[in-house]
């Protein structure tokens, strides 16, 4: 399943648009490196996912095959880590 599909089928994501934006810029990488909407996801992967006041780390238990609505989008990741991105922090960072 395409990144920017399951973002959205996983409700990571609110539209399927949204979803290739965010990837677009840059903010949703695996392994440190930005991936592209086309990125095959697979069970196992760790993503990071930069929201615009967080940082939400992610492990995909399971892939669909295809979506019904039995499926339950808790069950597709569990949450590694969670960080809260405070603006606060914007103001004193050095450059």
């Amino acid at each position: 399943m395409r990144l920017d599909k399951f973002l959205k089928v996983s409700r990571l994501a609110k539209r399927r648009a949204e979803a290739k934006d965010g990837i677009e810029a840059g903010r949703i990488k695996k392994d440190g490196r930005a991936l592209k909407p086309g990125y095959e996801v697979k069970s196992g992967d760790v993503l990071v996912i930069h929201y615009r006041t967080k940082f939400l780390t992610v492990r995909v238990l399971q892939v669909p095959g295809r979506v019904l609505p039995s499926l339950k989008p808790a069950d597709l990741y569990e949450i590694v880590e969670e960080r809260k991105d405070d603006p606060v922090d914007w103001l004193n960072a050095r450059p």
